[in-house]
C-alpha cells in the first residue's frame, strides 16, 4: 500500500477537511505552511512561570493557611 492510498481518518487542523495522506495531518500544502508559520510567529509558544529571586517558582505546594 502506497502512502497516497492510506485513508484519511482525521480532520485537517487548519481548515477542517479531510486529512491528505501526503501531507498528513494537514490537507494540504497550504495548510501545512500555514501551521509552520504559526510556528515561526510564536504562536504555538507555552507560556512560562518565571522563577523568583530564589529559584522557585511560587508554588511550592505547601499552603499558606496554616
Amino acid at each position: 500500500m502506497r502512502k497516497s492510498d492510506a485513508p484519511a481518518s482525521s480532520a485537517c487542523p487548519i481548515c477542517r477537511r479531510p486529512a491528505d495522506a501526503d501531507y498528513r495531518p494537514f490537507c494540504s500544502r497550504r495548510c501545512s505552511d500555514v501551521d509552520l508559520q504559526k510556528w515561526f510567529a510564536g504562536s504555538y509558544a507555552i507560556p512560562v512561570v518565571e522563577a523568583g529571586p530564589d529559584g522557585l517558582d511560587g508554588d511550592d505546594g505547601v499552603s499558606d493557611d496554616g
